[in-house]
């Protein structure tokens, strides 16, 4: 296996995953990996279900959106996974539920959503108290912040796949293996309280992916791609939804 495609963090917009997907099968890729956060969001999550039921190639893992709109009580979801809830049948909820925390789809090569044991936790971004320096909420996380957090998957890779905070990054880690974020395909802002109130931010509308490359040596090298796909089409059906929000954040990848 010589050439991955990654994607994350669809979010149930369906015009973004349709441009990516596209994207995909033109890179030749030997497989292609879906790192979760799957249907929540407020453009069209049936479709979104209904593209991936099409392609059964795909090796997928959970997110943490799966697993909310599968456990939470109705009243204590947030409203993209109140929106996804709402469409899902029987065997949607059977896939779902399926789906695994982790995958390993070639020797040397493990996949998540967020950490290894967690689907959750953020690791390529440390949340901070906002400050001048860190207005957002939010900096790079440190190499003893990511081996922390890869916990004794740590030194058992040469490549490490995530997904969780919708910022595509490329990080080689001390021992010399290779973390690889896509970024979001279908959700390129959001804020969030916990632990201190934070924003992240791509600062653009386009789909985002990555694709995996086997080097001479044995290792691997990471193209992040983005992918313009008609963003307003997916900003209209967040309004159709009540929410301008959205909307505002799927035309500029910015928070309102």
């Amino acid at each position: 296996m010589n050439r991955v495609a990654v994607l994350s963090d669809i979010h149930g917009n369906t015009p973004a995953l349709a441009a990516v997907l596209a994207a995909v099968d033109a890179e030749a890729v030997d497989l292609v990996l879906n790192l979760g956060d799957i249907v929540s969001g407020a453009v069209d999550p049936r479709g979104t279900l209904d593209l991936l039921a099409e392609r059964p190639d795909i090796v997928t893992v959970r997110g943490n959106h799966e697993r909310q709109v599968l456990t939470l009580p109705y009243d204590e979801m947030g409203g993209a996974d109140r929106i996804a809830v709402g469409v899902l049948t029987d065997a949607d909820r059977t896939w779902l539920g399926s789906l695994p925390l982790t995958a390993r789809p070639a020797p040397g090569v493990l996949a998540f959503h967020a950490v290894p044991d967690d689907d959750a936790t953020y690791l390529t971004q440390t949340v901070v108290e906002p400050t001048a320096e860190h207005p957002k909420g939010v900096r790079e996380a440190t190499d003893g912040e990511l081996v922390e957090r890869l916990g004794s998957a740590y030194g058992a890779y040469a490549l490490y796949l995530c997904g969780h905070t919708h910022q595509a990054r490329t990080r080689p880690l001390p021992d010399g293996s290779l973390l690889v974020n896509p970024g979001s395909v279908g959700w390129p802002a959001y804020a969030d309280d916990a632990p201190h109130p934070h924003r992240v931010e791509a600062g653009r509308p386009e789909a985002r992916f990555a694709v995996l490359s086997r080097t001479d040596d044995g290792g691997w090298a990471a193209e992040l791609l983005t992918v313009p796909y008609d963003h307003e089409e997916a900003a209209a059906s967040a309004e159709r939804l009540g929410r301008a929000d959205l909307a505002h954040m799927l035309r500029t990848g910015r928070l309102p």
